[in-house]
């Protein structure tokens, strides 16, 4: 059971929107009411379905959103900006509902409308279903021009690829036939059929359910649109994306690793690259590095490479105040999603629309130009690779992870400081400031504009909010995090109280962890010294292994215990009891001392 599944069951159909231990968080496609958790038992008897046949059962038409009017499309994209602060929330009910009751008020609409847009969306996962809707347009269709219209939907625009006439049969086969097979008398003729199909010919849609969306947005989709200052009118709006570079690199013994992987955040509004992370692992831990960089002073990020430069060329420390991401598993997981807690608003994109965070992929592209020609054959990847026969250019590599993120900076000051936006839509007061057209410059001019959204972050503050959480719990041994043990010195009462809480922790030192209370990170000290400085995953690994050499004895111990007890009784098996009187214990003692007493000095001297 995975994110975004869809099941089916009686004509109601569920999509999955949270797995989380035993429990699914579902919404009935159907009905479409506020979602709601099932445990796994709940899915017994349901069946996996496709997103076809959820259009085809609610009679909704898939319409991809660039189809749309521009009317419409900016319609639907206010709707969803609208819901967008609630879909990181879906797991937690009272803020949920919080927020749609802030958003309803902010947007002066009711809370049933709020509701409304967000099932639809969470039941469709897409953008387009939130456009006004034409409620015209079954009422002027016949009977058998629906008909006609399910056909081609459900049979001709699929991956199946189906010919015109294939679709025609089928069509006839479900619409038109009785209970025993039979045509009835009155059915429409394949000359209508494809009448119909020509009068309403979609490329569109023929496109993208024959070839997929994925094939449509790299190869057919119509290149259009008024720029990125249609939602990005100011600074404040980061693009954030990953991917893994073109070129395999060496460790300093000179063995060949791997290729590193790239990530970005680039800002909207003027193409500026705020900060970026040249990691082995991706995931959230290149995502904290990359927020880390974000914020941090460039000046000083290129000095501790060897590069000094000027504040022109790359000036920027602040967190832009909305991140816009795709969907992710780093940028949907919940460590992202408590970056909020800093006033910072995640925004994830639809699925298959890589245009709309298109500055980031841009950068990608550009970035890699500008280091090909000086980098081939030094394990720089040509377009022939996957070619059977091509060079193996791993046997090529040179360069370090350290060398080559020199390479990088550098083509990262000329991206922001000497490369010129072409593109870029100039207004009247920009042509009048002869602002330069290159990003640094853009950024700066853009500072001045309303909307801007740029937040100041402690860096410290940033890295322990994007840090896991877990519960940890109150004992008179500590605050036991992860089967481990903590202190404080200001929480001893609570060592006696007890009670569980969230904790934060790092992942890669044990050394301390973070009790998160209202805000605030109160650190606690680790207690068992023998794993300081290890690795959550160590300290696991070393109790398993603890449990795994007692499991393997306990069977001997058994054993030696069941001895034990035979020994004790054998020699206490014919003795006799005291005499009983107690008055001359103490007398006794003093005999019996003096009695069993030796020399211990006389005894090591015998036995030399």
């Amino acid at each position: 059971m995975q994110k975004n599944e869809l099941y089916i069951k009686d004509d109601i159909i569920i999509r999955i929107l949270a797995v989380k231990e035993n429990n699914a968080l579902v919404i009935d496609c159907v009905r479409r009411v506020m979602p709601r958790w099932e445990t796994i038992s709940f899915f017994n008897g349901w069946q996996q379905c496709a997103e076809e046949t959820l259009y085809r059962l609610t009679n909704i038409e898939m319409v991809e959103i660039d189809s749309l009017s521009p009317e419409s499309r900016k319609k639907a994209y206010e709707r969803y900006t609208m819901i967008a602060p609630i879909l990181c929330l879906l797991t937690d009910e009272e803020k949920k509902y919080e927020m749609v009751s802030t958003i309803a008020t902010s947007e002066r609409i009711s809370k049933q409308t709020i509701r409304k847009y967000l099932c639809l969306y969470l039941a469709f996962q897409n953008v387009a279903v939130l456009s006004p809707k034409d409620k015209e347009s079954d009422k002027c269709l016949s009977e058998d021009e629906k008909n006609m219209r399910w056909g081609l939907n459900k049979y001709y625009y699929s991956y199946q690829k189906h010919s015109l006439k294939t679709a025609y049969t089928m069509m006839l086969k479900e619409k038109y036939c009785n209970g025993k097979g039979e045509l009835v008398e009155k059915y429409p003729t394949f000359n209508q059929f494809r009448y119909f199909y020509r009068k309403r010919k979609d490329r569109q849609t023929y496109f993208i359910s024959r070839n997929g969306l994925t094939s449509y947005q790299r190869n057919n989709r119509p290149l259009l649109g008024d720029g990125i200052q249609a939602y990005a009118k100011a600074p404040g709006m980061g693009m954030l994306d990953a991917t893994i570079c073109d070129i395999y690199l060496i460790n300093e013994s000179g063995s060949i690793i791997g290729r590193p992987i790239l990530t970005a955040c680039i800002d909207a509004y003027s193409s500026l690259c705020c900060g970026y992370a040249l990691t082995w692992e991706g995931g959230m831990y290149s995502l904290r590095q990359l927020m880390l960089n974000v914020v941090t002073d460039k000046q000083e990020l290129c000095r501790k490479h060897g590069i000094n430069i000027n504040s022109q060329e790359w000036d920027f420390s602040l967190c832009p105040g909305v991140l816009v991401t795709d969907q992710g598993t780093e940028y949907m997981s919940n460590c992202f999603e408590q970056i909020a807690e800093l006033g910072i608003k995640v925004v994830n994109l639809p699925v298959y629309r890589p245009e709309l965070k298109g500055n980031v992929e841009k950068f990608f592209s550009i970035i890699q130009d500008l280091f090909r020609p000086y980098l081939k054959g030094k394990g720089l990847i040509e377009p022939d690779f996957q070619e059977r026969g091509a060079h193996d250019y791993r046997k090529d590599a040179c360069l370090t992870l350290e060398r080559f993120e020199k390479v990088l900076i550098r083509c990262i000051i000329y991206y922001n400081s000497q490369r010129v936006v072409e593109n870029f839509p100039y207004t009247d007061d920009m042509l009048k400031g002869k602002i330069p057209p290159y990003a640094n410059d853009i950024f700066t001019y853009g500072m001045n504009l309303a909307g801007t959204n740029l937040v100041k972050v402690d860096k410290r503050q940033l890295m322990l909010v994007l840090l896991p959480r877990t519960t940890g719990k109150f004992t008179r041994s500590g605050l036991i995090v992860n089967h481990v043990r903590y202190k404080n010195p200001n929480y001893a009462e609570k060592y006696l109280s007890g009670g569980n809480v969230t904790v934060a922790y790092n992942p890669d030192d044990s050394s301390c962890v973070w009790l998160v209370d209202k805000g605030n990170f109160i650190e606690f000290e680790l207690i068992e010294s023998r794993y300081r400085s290890k690795k959550f995953s160590e300290i696991e690994t070393m109790q398993t292994q603890k449990k795994e050499i007692i499991k393997s004895v306990q069977e001997n111990n058994m054993q030696a215990k069941i001895n034990l007890a035979s020994h004790i009784e054998a020699i206490v098996s014919n003795v006799g009891s005291s005499n009983g009187e107690l008055a001359a214990i103490s007398q006794n003692y003093e005999k019996e001392k003096i009695k069993a007493h030796i020399d211990i000095m006389k005894v090591g001297v015998v036995n030399e």
